[in-house]
């Protein structure tokens, strides 16, 4: 499904509508119990999300699982998505690895219809900030798609080094996952008035009133992907100032499922997924090396997310 891409202002123009209007959604990728890839089922999943209004839409990255994903079954889940918006709102899909491997994948999502791309830090190895500058430059040259940089792990812009890929014409935005908002806010002075930066923080929620503070109001949230009412509650209570309702939410539902999710490296993405079966969604296991929860957890995270939903009216 080639595509003319609309250009990384029209892009970033309608992100930023997005941003405004809704949380950015990191839909999970359907695996059966075998797991293969489901295409069907991640078809209904991703539908679902879409009709919850999220501001955009970015399949394949950390949520999706897109480490696991070999070139083929990316090309299905970027396509189904793009298929299912439709235009509604904008898809960028994920991309890493090396500059090489990630130009590979870049092509595949031009071909499916994706508007931009997110790309996620670099496999393996420490590197300097000429070398982080590098691997942009290296991918924004080979694809006419815009470019959101990911900066998580070992890879953490300078002010300096932000000035050099915001330069660069189809990078038009940042992703933070460091929660750092001394350097944040050194960033977001550093770059055009124009660049994105979105709150890309685990549970984002949770830091959520602290990066609005730098001026950084989007975020990303995987709550979403398997409780949009919830998530759609926090959204609305942060943008009206309902600072009850902001502080009940995270009290009684956020912060019991961070606890909960920092009991056993992975469970960023396990819990999400295994939240998201809670509430009938055909997503199926994570893929190794992840782990799905332990039974213990399975049953704590069910208590937490039945208390989530009553907060908001809703129900497993």
């Amino acid at each position: 499904m080639t595509t003319v891409s609309a250009g990384p202002v029209t892009v970033a123009q309608r992100l930023r509508e997005g941003m405004a209007g809704g949380v950015l959604s990191f839909p999970l990728t359907a695996f059966r119990d075998d797991g293969s890839l489901d295409p069907d089922g991640f078809r209904a999943y991703v539908a679902e999300r879409l009709a919850a209004a999220p501001g955009a839409v970015f399949p394949a990255c950390g949520t999706g699982e897109f480490f696991s994903l070999d070139e083929d079954e990316y090309r299905q889940v970027v396509t189904i998505t793009v298929e299912e918006a439709a235009g509604r709102v904008p898809v960028v899909a994920g991309t890493g690895y090396g500059w090489a491997q990630a130009v590979r994948f870049a092509r595949i999502a031009e071909d499916a219809g994706a508007d931009a791309l997110l790309v996620l830090p670099h496999y393996l190895v420490a590197a300097p900030q000429d070398g982080l500058v590098a691997q942009l430059e290296q991918i924004a040259a080979r694809t006419p798609l815009p470019l959101i940089a990911y900066q998580r792990g070992q890879v953490a812009f300078t002010a300096g080094s932000l000035r050099r890929i915001a330069a660069l014409p189809n990078v038009i935005g940042l992703k933070d996952g460091h929660s750092d908002l001394d350097r944040l806010q050194r960033l977001t002075l550093a770059a055009p008035e124009d660049f994105l930066f979105f709150n890309g923080a685990s549970t984002a929620e949770i830091q959520a009133r602290a990066y609005a503070t730098v001026g950084v109001p989007a975020y990303s949230s995987a709550v979403h992907a398997f409780a949009p009412e919830i998530a759609g509650a926090f959204f609305t209570a942060l943008r009206d100032n309902d600072h009850g309702t902001v502080g009940k939410l995270l009290r009684d539902f956020y912060v019991p499922l961070v606890e909960l999710r920092d009991r056993v490296p992975g469970y960023a993405v396990s819990l999400v997924k295994a939240a998201a079966r809670l509430r009938g969604h055909r997503v199926g296991p994570v893929r190794a090396p992840l782990t799905d929860p332990s039974p213990a957890d399975l049953a704590a995270l069910t208590t937490v997310l039945t208390a989530g939903l009553d907060l908001v009216g809703a129900s497993l």
